[in-house]
């Protein structure tokens, strides 16, 4: 059937699997928050909740930016500017998926499903910020290190100012390998009037400013061990944090954008994965 077929090239248009880059730290978020692990029905609905707003942030990515797609070579065969979807079928998926995003909201506290359109205000807006802001990034950052925050806020139904320490943490994450991914497009961002660091300042300055935003996310998971009193393995943790964002930054250079999506896809989701393991087995040592 057409509706079938069109439900998987979406899922493929948004990448569904890449859910696991932001997944582990809102877990890491929930494991901290119930101090081990929290009850088998907030763990599924905070995954429901992950799934569905990230599938929402990416539907409506690619309807928002259709045009601008469809103007960039390495973006023209995307599912909306090719033809295999319509812009009226993105914007039906983004839709239900927003629906799914507040119905599991609203099983987990009443917190939740207040903040639930603040959630979505922060992963829709992003679209639109690379128009008129240079630091896009940083609020794609934002979209993703809210990820922890809110599992947080899904286990205590209230919010502890130390969480945030992740968010922030997850924020200069993202943001640093969405600057490397930015460079991909320095011409067409410049012909197109879109801003990005390395189309405003140059991939060489996009490529420091990356690697300062890591060692900034590094900092910051010390600073939340400490504030959370976390043991050896979370220590253990940050350290191979550290170890896979140096082998992320040794694929690519300002000269060589060939390996980025090993990069890009590949080590993040490592990393994300890696770190909560730690934090988990640290948690779970305690009792």
């Amino acid at each position: 059937m057409a509706f079938f077929r069109n439900i998987g090239v979406t899922l493929e248009m948004i990448k569904w699997e890449h859910s696991i880059f932001a997944l582990p730290f809102a877990l890491t978020g929930a494991m901290l928050a119930a101090n081990g692990v929290p009850h088998a029905a907030q763990i599924f609905w905070i995954i429901v909740c992950m799934v569905s707003a990230r599938s929402a942030a990416m539907a409506f990515n690619r309807w928002a930016d259709a045009s601008i797609d469809a103007a960039n070579p390495r973006t023209a065969s995307r599912a909306i500017p090719s033809g295999l979807l319509s812009r009226s079928f993105v914007g039906g998926f983004t839709l239900a998926m927003i629906a799914i995003f507040v119905i599991a909201a609203g099983q987990l506290n009443h917190l939740t499903l207040l903040m639930s359109p603040v959630a979505l205000l922060v992963v829709l807006a992003y679209s639109y910020t690379k128009r008129f802001t240079r630091w896009s990034h940083l609020v794609l950052g934002l979209a993703l290190g809210i990820a922890p925050a809110a599992a947080w806020i899904a286990v205590r139904g209230s919010l502890d100012p130390r969480i945030v320490i992740l968010t922030v943490a997850v924020m200069f994450w993202v943001a640093g390998f969405d600057l490397l991914y930015s460079c991909q497009d320095v011409e067409h961002d410049r012909a197109q009037g879109l801003f990005s660091v390395p189309s405003t300042w140059g991939v060489t300055a996009a490529f420091w400013i990356a690697r300062l935003m890591h060692v900034a996310m590094l900092a910051l998971l010390v600073w939340l061990a400490q504030a959370f009193s976390l043991g050896h393995y979370a220590l253990i943790g940050i350290a191979a944090v550290a170890l896979l964002l140096l082998y992320e930054h040794t694929l690519v250079s300002p000269g060589n954008l060939k390996r980025l999506n090993a990069a890009f896809f590949t080590m993040n989701g490592v990393i994300s994965v890696v770190y909560f393991l730690f934090v988990a087995a640290d948690l779970l040592a305690r009792r």
